[in-house]
């Protein structure tokens, strides 16, 4: 809950920022992942929740401006 706190305070920017940092972190762990290198699983999966909470954010915003 608090993730979600802190990423409604951002601005669209600062979410859209995040979204590709957070794309690009996956893309590295899933790579990890088809190696066998994985020090986190459940992190992939924490990350996959995390952008789709801002991409939800970014959405909703967007029907806002609308």
């Amino acid at each position: 809950m608090k993730i979600t706190k802190d990423l409604q305070k951002l601005s669209s920017t600062d979410l859209r920022s995040r979204l590709a940092e957070s794309k690009k972190e996956l893309l590295k762990m899933n790579a990890q992942a088809s190696t066998g290198n994985v020090s986190n699983p459940g992190k992939i999966q924490q990350t996959k929740k995390n952008i789709a909470r801002v991409l939800t954010l970014l959405n909703q915003r967007e029907d806002k401006d609308n």
